[in-house]
């Protein structure tokens, strides 16, 4: 069960997801991630690319969710007194709809509705992209394809924060949601995305085929991964 990535789809991977459950799950996984820490494994990712980096900057947040990330990475840049410009982007209209709605009072946050594998995607650049949570829902094929289009959109850096498949995180989240969660996509997202996630010989093997050399991947608690892609292109 936990000896390679599960391929079965999970009922967010739906562009129709949408409405009142959609809201509820969204906010639900917020609080969830929030509470695991998960969030500051993206904002220490962003500390170690833009050390002694004071020029403006710009980021992207590829599957962006309800934007709660996107305004984590603005209160941090204002605390740090720095200038950026953050994109949030997903494919889903309906959840770029509410993140706009949730991150109003951030002027610094635009949006962008666009599949990330369309040409449209592929010609923006940026100074980081990151991921949060988002990379294990693609397969093993989709995920170095999109790792080898990512490397030559950013000029610094690209920032994965996404789940360590393993039995106990499995169980763990399993039982929590199944006893706090009031959203049945919740409950069977949150135990699948574990089944779905990585294990260290599974990012090595990915980054092998995408042609990535220079990386760091860091064990975070809980169950998570921090990898960081190093890039410095010349735009």
């Amino acid at each position: 069960m936990f000896l390679k990535r599960s391929e079965e789809t999970e009922l967010m991977d739906d562009l129709s997801f949408t409405g009142d459950e959609m809201r509820i799950t969204l906010k639900e996984l917020e609080t969830i991630n929030r509470w695991l820490g998960g969030n500051n494994i993206t904002i220490s990712g962003l500390n170690i690319l833009l050390s002694g980096n004071d020029t403006p900057t710009t980021i992207a947040d590829i599957g962006c969710g309800r934007g709660d990330m996107l305004k984590l990475m603005a209160q941090w840049a204002h605390a740090k007194g720095l200038k950026i410009s953050l994109t949030g982007i997903d494919a889903n209209r309906s959840i770029i709809d509410y993140a706009k709605e949730n991150t109003v009072d951030y002027p610094e946050i635009t949006y962008d509705c666009v599949n990330i594998f369309s040409d449209d995607f592929q010609n923006k650049r940026y100074d980081i992209i990151a991921c949060s949570l988002f990379t294990h829902h693609f397969t093993d094929e989709e995920l170095v394809a999109l790792l080898k289009i990512l490397k030559n959109q950013t000029k610094l850096g690209i920032i994965i924060n996404d789940l360590h498949r393993h039995w106990l995180a499995y169980h763990s989240i399993k039982y929590i949601t199944a006893a706090f969660s009031g959203s049945h996509m919740i409950k069977n997202d949150a135990p699948l995305s574990v089944l779905r996630s990585f294990s260290r010989e599974d990012w090595s093997k990915i980054l092998s085929l995408s042609g990535i050399r220079k990386y760091s991947l860091t064990w975070k608690w809980a169950f998570r991964w921090q990898l960081i892609i190093p890039t410095l292109n010349n735009f």
